[in-house]
């Protein structure tokens, strides 16, 4: 996993964000500049957990140039704005997906392929509520990542 943790395509249980965001959402991170609707484009096209310099290099060998610290900054902004979801991969490398609604989200991902499946996540939120309810803590914030092999790659090799 260098950086990027996507899907196989023909796998068959993906779930692909929506091809097209709203220009709208770029203006919920500042000013929408060219160079970051550019990069939420690159992000949704991603179609799954993607780095930085991922992105960076994709953009640059399709002729785009934007600075490595500039999409870093806005990946940044767009998860703390709630439109994007980040998870680490082994290297403890940030990874950036494009969330398509305001909910927050949690995935299950595969450690082999970076097969990542979003996943229903109320028991996680409604433990975190009773979390800030039974110790007196407010704006609680969580990360839960879970990981393991998907079905595909369990499969022993032919």
């Amino acid at each position: 996993m260098s950086g990027t943790l996507s899907h196989d395509s023909g796998s068959g249980h993906a779930c692909r964000p929506p091809s097209e965001p709203r220009f709208d959402e770029v203006g919920a991170i500042g000013r929408p500049t060219r160079q970051r609707t550019t990069v939420l484009h690159a992000l949704v096209a991603a179609d799954g957990f993607v780095s930085a310099q991922a992105l960076h290099a994709s953009l640059l060998s399709s002729g785009v140039r934007v600075g490595l610290s500039t999409i870093y900054r806005t990946l940044t902004a767009f998860a703390n704005a709630g439109r994007a979801d980040t998870v680490r991969d082994r290297s403890g490398e940030r990874l950036f997906r494009y969330r398509p609604g305001a909910d927050h989200r949690h995935y299950l991902i595969c450690r082999r392929c970076g097969l990542s499946l979003p996943l229903d996540s109320s028991l996680v939120e409604s433990w975190a509520a009773q979390v800030g309810m039974s110790t007196g803590f407010a704006d609680l914030q969580h990360v839960v990542e879970l990981t393991g092999t998907c079905t595909t790659c369990q499969r022993p090799a032919s």
